[in-house]
């Protein structure tokens, strides 16, 4: 009976917490605007660090070439069409029944 009780309790939680007709906010868009954010972050943490030898200034300058962001080369495999008709079986011979 316990079971029962606790399944009604989470399963009633859930739908209070993700509700029929609620839109639910675009997650890549959301993805991208956090990782800008944390990236801003880090490189203005980056430029406050003082240098004094060329180790550590190459180490800065690596790590902000390392932030930028590159443009995506082509498109994702799913994206790409097909190059051609799926291949069907041959047909089965006839002296094999």
């Amino acid at each position: 009976m316990f079971a029962v009780v606790r399944s009604v309790f989470w399963l009633t939680l859930a739908y209070v917490v993700i509700k029929p007709g609620v839109d639910l906010p675009d997650t890549s868009a959301l993805a991208a605007q956090a990782m800008a954010a944390g990236s801003r972050v880090v490189a203005e943490q980056i430029q406050t660090i003082e240098c004094d030898s060329f180790q550590c200034a190459g180490g800065k300058a690596i790590a902000a070439a390392a932030l930028q962001s590159s443009p995506p080369v082509g498109l994702p495999m799913h994206a790409q069409p097909t190059h051609g008709p799926a291949p069907i079986p041959r047909p089965r011979p006839d002296w094999a029944g």
